[in-house]
């Protein structure tokens, strides 16, 4: 993301925004599987651990941190290095492939992603993919380059490819279909109706729901769950944004995942506990488990910004 683009990330308008409280933990245990921890957005900003203590006492166990630039892709990596609940993904945000291109700076920044790629519990390649929202025609040859080479990571690194996909449908799956898509695909913060689920489902693809699908607004996204095999399902929170109802405007977090995954299971008529297992089971299935490899010992202070 562009320096402008993360200062108003960090710095929201209006009055300070309060976390919500805690909500009921989980029977059942699951995973956040896309975050980004980085990002203050709220009057009393949390620092990570804090995040991750809250999330661990309602029973999320873990989170995959998101990257979205160098600098954020490399604290993401130098996170899990050190903090065994949490994995890291790592790439290029489409919105920023544009302007690295004028610069004479993808490829390098791309190269930078290939060798965080390699870094333990490094798990996946992400965000990537295309946004026709936010960049126009102009922009879009730079984001189909940094897309299609994103991919070609995931492939050779052996790592799950997590897509951002807003206004291109179509084409996201033209891109992977033509380039052949990594063996594990998480359509993060899924946003397409109930017939682009099922071609993303029938693919083999993940479908990752966030706090969009409680929305009032969102029957196609319901409508979407409904029809999207629950081995293809996974959850997060975006955070810290796209907060789930009850708690739209405020800041989210991954502690916030039960109110999420509890609409989903009273929408789909089934038991909260047997969605999380079937949830933590598909997570784990795109990105391992979060034991698999050992975390070093922080330092004292720990500051990956620095």
């Amino acid at each position: 993301m562009t320096d402008a683009f993360l200062r108003a990330r960090e710095a929201p308008e209006g009055p300070p925004r309060d976390y919500p409280p805690l909500p009921e933990a989980l029977v059942v245990p699951v995973y956040d599987n896309h975050t980004h921890l980085e990002v203050a957005d709220s009057g009393e900003p949390l620092d990570y651990r804090e995040h991750l203590d809250r999330a661990s006492a309602v029973g999320v166990k873990g989170v995959v941190q998101v990257g979205t630039d160098l600098v954020t892709s490399r604290w993401s990596a130098e996170i899990a290095s050190v903090e065994p609940r949490v994995l890291a993904a790592v790439a290029i945000h489409p919105n920023d492939a544009p302007q690295l291109l004028a610069e004479g700076l993808l490829d390098d920044h791309l190269a930078g992603i290939d060798e965080l790629a390699s870094r333990p519990r490094v798990r996946a390649i992400g965000e990537t993919g295309l946004d026709f929202f936010r960049t126009d025609e102009s922009g879009r040859d730079a984001q189909y380059r940094s897309f299609e080479a994103h991919i070609e990571l995931a492939k050779a690194h052996g790592l799950a490819l997590q897509i951002h996909d807003r206004d291109a449908h179509r084409e996201v799956v033209e891109v992977l279909d033509r380039v052949g898509a990594p063996e594990r695909v998480v359509f993060h913060c899924f946003s397409g109706d109930a017939a682009f689920a099922q071609l993303v489902a029938e693919r083999g693809w993940f479908l990752s729901f966030a706090g969009t699908v409680t929305f009032k607004n969102a029957a196609g996204l319901r409508e979407a769950l409904e029809v999207v095999p629950r081995s293809r399902i996974l959850v997060e929170t975006d955070a810290p944004y796209l907060t789930p109802t009850p708690f739209r405007g405020r800041p989210n977090a991954p502690y916030l995942i039960p109110h999420t995954l509890r609409a989903m299971a009273a929408h789909l008529g089934t038991d909260a506990s047997m969605l999380a297992a079937q949830i933590a089971s598909n997570t784990e299935l795109v990105y391992g488990h979060w034991d698999d490899e050992p975390v070093d010992a922080p330092p004292h202070p720990f500051e990956p910004h620095a």
